[in-house]
């Protein structure tokens, strides 16, 4: 199995993707859709200028925020309405299909650039202004001296006093929230997990809830409760539904996991957070109000957007830097309105609790001493599996001991209250997978009330103690700190985000960002095809619906494959999944989720071609028309592609290296596809005028070389002195002649010329008794450069539809390609490492971009793929606390230039020296780094890691997000076109290319998604998602600027 996933990684959806593909396409064919579209819908616009001269143009227009649902509602129009009037029982896309001839016509020269309209573009013109009272993270961080003092009995704190009197004008209340935290995955797996705890744990909520109206328990994953619930009989489920009536039971969250923040792209938050909500509204009509995030390993605000998007009116966050805590608690700030980068007034405010010790557990959730806090946990009592380390049990709380029991108890909750502005405090009362059992549940409810039943009944101690859900505690809180006429001072506002975290020391939990890539990789890829099998599926539906075909469509099946990959992708948001934290036959599990269906899909997928002719079924999954090549396997140099109309195409056949210097074939060709919509090709024999061949240029410093190949010309020059050097209409590179790696970049627009060179570098672990591990990065120093043993081979294609130079080295297998094509494609340089570290021992390899920027000490990495955020590397932290996640891009500038490194797979990254961008990509790491996982990282495979590389001018701006391009540029890398080949037995089928849209959505527009909803009586509605992409960014780096449209959002999360 490992050896099919390491070959297979860039599948998907398994026989989910296409099944449901292929069934849409054949589908759409049957309704014979009109093919005819107005000349004008945007054939001027691909006229436009330089894409770099429109960047500028549009910088100073404006966009009213109230043409929003204008957009929404033309979106809507273009994807879903079909023409007007339905003759001779044919249906059409009248302004929605272009005529075939026209679309040729207009695609015959691919733009320099985007298609801009002077009405797009304008959203994230307004002015910003900084709130007076906010608190930036990274300016805390500037304060912060990281000096980690003793601070006695709260080790990473200070010592609490209080005056016994605080309370006496307004008693302290104190809200206790049982939880039990559930992984889904992590040292066993999902089903595991479920079958030995969870659902005990779930049974038992029903039980010992009913058993007292005081008790209350919050839940986070639904990913377990719905199985949980596709197992339980009708009158457990009303037993249920009657406990969140009355306020016992609180879903939090309501995500199908508790996601990794700093992995997981926004795409994959969003889809997890909706299957979510929908099976709660499908299932229990309940609806979260309040964010719980206690183990992801640092903090995103594209979360905390999302949540506030969604819905929700508080969340809590945990995981934070250990001096961040100390800094917020001395300042009283832990409670805060946590508020987006851009966010220019107070519209994307959420209500935050910070947690401010060191864990979510007990011991660390009463107050600062853990060793008294450990005695309140009745689950430790003498006798039981669990005891406290403090080595001082707790005790049953009785007649004779309650008053003693109480006062220890209070002193704790009094000193927490001392870290926030109001008389409320709220004390977690919980543990990974607890109360699985009715006795531990008998243990901690029964003691505790008893403790209450004290504190309430004795005035003179001003307490009021309860059993509370997250959200009781937050009602309080808002009673008293924001309701008008209260004398509590307000709460704070804080924009930023909360990486990279450290729980102790030095332990930077920056080694996650990378570790197990493969799957990482993977997840993009599940990503894009589960978004483009949802959209096709959508449209579809929606003309089957239109033309009364309901009976030809499988919807139903269709809908259950498509729910079973959602719920695969959702699952591996989990933040012990994609952050590659599991013990390994816990990865293997979520792999082999993910592939589920390989077979099928192996037999669908366009792996190679034999030939009488055979039709190829290009996807564009984007929502622009669009020019890109797409490469498939043939079995024989001597071919042709044409259009469906008979028209050439022009393509380009390579040889696929089975290793430096063997190979078979490859055909690319330049695909031109409709927003959204599916292309037609042919691919037949030539004996002449087929594609051209690649020519091919080997070197080998010191060494012979012996190539075996056909078919291709190929030359082994004697002196191999000369620097390297492909180009395109856009860009020209060298590279070594040594190495193979680029050294300088220029741009042919303005004739620039940069120094940008390409190296690797090893890191090791520190000797100390505390290593690098699956979660933490602790190295042995700076990075030492990566050294082969050997000279390694470099290969030069130079082509008509691409170019390309690759270096074989021992680890690391190099290409730099650029593409022959106008517009987007044209204008990166594209980067592909296939990675294999195998044999090495605590090694971790980077691949370091050495420029000529002059970027100081200033850097900027993306949150999620959705916004960015700028960071310092900052000498008084160690090495592996400049390391940020990277999830779609980062990138360095000064005043002139900008060089943006894009990514299809997250990583983690830094900038330690100006100029210099850096990735980790792969990590094997021999031993565990105590924090619970037991094993080291040693399951690596063999790893492609894409990324892209632009090299921008820039005018001198305190502004910093995202260009135009570079928005494009990620969408087209994340979200490549997808071929399918026709099946022999489906070549006789009339079929014809499909075209959804009347024209390319704008510019600053991405669909985010185009969902359908299964309703509880048929599949009937759809959910349209879409998310305003900001070209301008209004003094901060978040870089989409961002609304779930007004029209819309009753039916995305609630």
């Amino acid at each position: 199995m490992m050896m099919k996933l390491s070959r297979q990684f860039t599948v998907f959806g398994s026989a989910i993707f296409c099944v449901v593909i292929f069934s849409l396409y054949l589908m759409l064919d049957h309704l014979q859709l009109d093919h005819t579209k107005s000349p004008n819908n945007g054939g001027d616009k691909l006229q436009n200028g330089q894409l770099s001269i429109l960047q500028d143009k549009i910088d100073r227009l404006e966009r009213l925020l109230s043409e929003n649902n204008e957009i929404i509602a033309n979106i809507r129009d273009s994807v879903i309405n079909l023409k007007e009037s339905v003759k001779d029982g044919r249906g059409g896309l009248d302004g929605g299909n272009m005529s075939q001839g026209h679309y040729l016509e207009l695609l015959a020269s691919p733009p320099l650039v985007l298609p801009i309209d002077s009405q797009d573009c304008q959203f994230a013109t307004r002015e910003f202004s900084k709130p007076a009272d906010g608190v930036q993270l990274l300016d805390v961080y500037d304060l912060l001296t990281f000096d980690n003092h003793d601070g006695g009995v709260w080790k990473q704190g200070f010592d609490i006093t209080y005056q016994d009197n605080e309370w006496d004008s307004e008693p302290l209340q104190v809200f206790v929230v049982p939880h039990s935290h559930n992984d889904p995955g992590w040292l066993k797996t999902f089903d595991d997990y479920y079958r030995d705890q969870t659902q005990h744990i779930l049974n038992n909520i029903v039980v010992k809830l009913h058993e007292d109206s005081r008790r209350k328990m919050i839940w986070s994953e639904i990913s377990y409760f719905s199985k949980w619930w596709d197992n339980i009989d009708n009158q457990k489920r009303d037993a249920v539904k009657s406990l969140f009536e009355q306020g016992q039971l609180e879903i939090t969250t309501g995500g199908w996991v508790m996601p990794d923040e700093a992995n997981s792209h926004y795409f994959a938050l969003i889809d997890q957070l909706l299957e979510g909500h929908q099976w709660l509204e499908r299932n229990v009509g309940v609806k979260p109000q309040t964010g719980w995030a206690v183990d992801p390993f640092g903090h995103s605000p594209t979360q905390a957007y999302l949540l506030k998007q969604a819905g929700l009116a508080n969340m809590l966050i945990q995981r934070v830097h250990y001096s961040v805590k100390k800094h917020f608690a001395s300042q009283e700030t832990l409670e805060f309105f946590w508020r987006q980068n851009w966010d220019p007034a107070s519209s994307t405010d959420i209500l935050c609790h910070m947690m401010p010790f060191y864990s979510y557990d007990v011991p660390h959730t009463c107050g600062p001493d853990p060793k008294i806090c450990c005695q309140f946990d009745f689950k430790r009592l003498p006798g039981g599996r669990v005891n406290c380390p403090w080595r001082v049990p707790p005790q049953p709380i009785t007649d004779g001991n309650v008053q003693q029991r109480v006062q220890m108890l209070l002193d704790q909750y009094r000193k927490k209250s001392k870290l926030f502005r109001t008389k409320v405090v709220m004390v977690p009362l919980g543990d990974d997978f607890r109360y699985a059992e009715a006795l531990e549940w008998d243990q901690q409810f029964q003691n505790y009330q008893k403790l209450f039943d004290y504190m309430n009944s004795h005035p003179e101690l001003h307490v009021k103690a309860q059993f509370g859900t997250i959200t009781d505690y937050f009602n309080a809180l808002r009673k008293l700190s924001i309701e008008p006429g209260h004398p509590s001072a307000s709460l704070p506002v804080v924009s930023g985000d909360f990486f990279t975290y450290a729980d102790r020391d030095d332990h930077y939990w920056s080694g996650y960002f990378t570790s197990r890539p493969f799957y990482k990789r993977l997840d993009r890829v599940l990503e894009s095809h589960l978004r483009a099998a949802e959209i096709l599926y959508s449209l579809t539906l929606a003309n089957i619906q239109r033309f009364g075909k309901l009976n030809d469509f499988p919807a139903v099946e269709n809908n259950r494959l498509l729910t079973e990959a959602r719920r695969n992708l959702g699952l591996f948001q989990h933040h012990d999944a994609i952050a590659g934290t599991g013990k390994d036959m816990v990865v293997i599990d979520y792999g082999t989720r993910c592939h589920s269906d390989m077979d099928t899909l192996i037999n669908h997928e366009l792996k190679g071609l034999s030939f009488s002719p055979r039709s190829v079924v290009v996807y564009n999954p984007t929502e622009q028309d669009r020019t890109s090549v797409v490469t498939v396997y043939v079995n024989t140099p001597h071919v042709c592609v044409i259009t469906d109309h008979g028209h050439p195409v022009p393509a380009q056949v390579s040889a696929v290296w089975d290793d430096s210097t063997t190979a078979s074939t490859e055909l690319s060709f330049v695909a031109q596809v409709p927003a959204l919509g599916l292309g037609l090709y042919q691919l037949s024999t030539a004996v002449s005028g087929g594609a051209e061949t690649a020519e091919y240029v080997f070197l080998r410093q010191g060494g012979e070389l012996s190539v075996n190949m056909k078919h291709f010309t190929v030359n082994i020059p004697q002196d191999a002195s000369t620097p390297l050097s492909i180009h395109n209409p856009h860009i020209q590179i060298w590279s070594s002649p040594t190495t193979g790696l680029m050294e300088r970049l220029k741009l042919k627009e303005n004739g620039s010329e940069h120094q940008i060179k390409v190296e690797f570098a090893w890191y090791g672990t520190t000797s100390n008794r505390d290593k690098s591990g699956a979660y933490l990065f602790l190295p042995d120093g700076e990075a030492k450069m990566y050294s082969p043993a050997r000279s390694p081979v470099i290969r030069v294609t130079k082509g008509s539809v691409f170019s390309e130079i690759t270096t074989s080295f021992d680890h690391v297998t190099h290409t730099l390609r650029l593409y022959n094509v106008q517009g987007v494609e044209g204008q990166a340089v594209e980067i592909c490492n296939l990675v294999d570290i195998r044999r090495e021992f605590n090694h971790e390899i980077a691949m370091r971009l050495a420029s000529d920027v002059d970027s100081k000490d200033r850097f900027f990495t993306d949150l999620n793929g959705f916004q960015i955020q700028p960071r310092r590397t900052m000498a008084k932290l160690p090495l592996q606390a400049n390391f940020y996640p990277m999830t779609s891009m980062a990138y360095i500038q000064d005043p002139g230039t900008r060089l943006t490194l894009l990514t299809a797979q997250s990583l983690g990254s830094a900038s330690l020296v100006s100029g210099q961008l850096e990735v980790i990509m792969d990590r094997r790491l021999n031993q565990d780094d105590n924090r619970g996982l037991g094993q080291g990282v040693l399951d690596n495979k063999v790893t492609p890691s894409t990324f892209r590389l632009l090299l921008e001018k820039r005018k001198p701006s305190p502004l910093s997000y995202p260009s135009l391009l570079s928005h494009v540029s990620s969408l087209y890398l994340n979200h490549p076109l997808i071929s399918m080949a026709v099946s022999t037995e489906a070549q006789s089928l009339s079929l014809t290319a499909f075209t959804p849209l009347a024209s390319s959505l704008p510019c600053d527009i991405h669909l985010v998604n185009l969902r359908s909803i299964q309703s509880k009586v048929m599949l009937r509605s759809t959910s349209l998602q879409q998310i305003r992409l900001g070209c301008i960014d209004l003094n901060l780096p978040g870089f989409i600027s961002s609304l779930f449209g007004q029209n819309t959002h009753s039916a995305l999360l609630h």
